[in-house]
């Protein structure tokens, strides 16, 4: 990636994850569009998330927000039942089991 590429994206939009170890894992239970953002709902299994960090699966998404019962939350646990909404779009399945990292 050059330097000024950086600042004027253009052409794909392709997000990169850095960090080695995954900080979490989430199976998916739903995908939903929302106003042009890309729903993931589903349950954390382990690990905690927090919006920036990365969502991997055929592809990758940084998450924009985190959603617990309609309400924002600044981060989920392992067993919470959450909705992750991100910033792009990833191609996922109901079941599958995404791998969460760092930003």
């Amino acid at each position: 990636m050059s330097f000024l590429s950086r600042f004027f994206k253009h052409g794909g939009d392709e997000t990169a994850v850095v960090s080695r170890k995954a900080a979490g894992r989430f199976r998916v239970e739903e995908i939903l569009e929302i106003v042009g953002k890309q729903v993931l709902v589903g349950e954390v299994i382990e690990g905690v998330i927090y919006p920036g960090y990365k969502v991997k699966g055929e592809g990758a998404a940084p998450i924009r927000a985190i959603q617990r019962d309609r309400k924002s939350v600044d981060f989920a646990v392992e067993y919470d039942r959450v909705a992750l909404i991100l910033d792009g779009h990833i191609t996922t399945g109901k079941g599958e089991i995404l791998e969460i990292y760092q930003s």
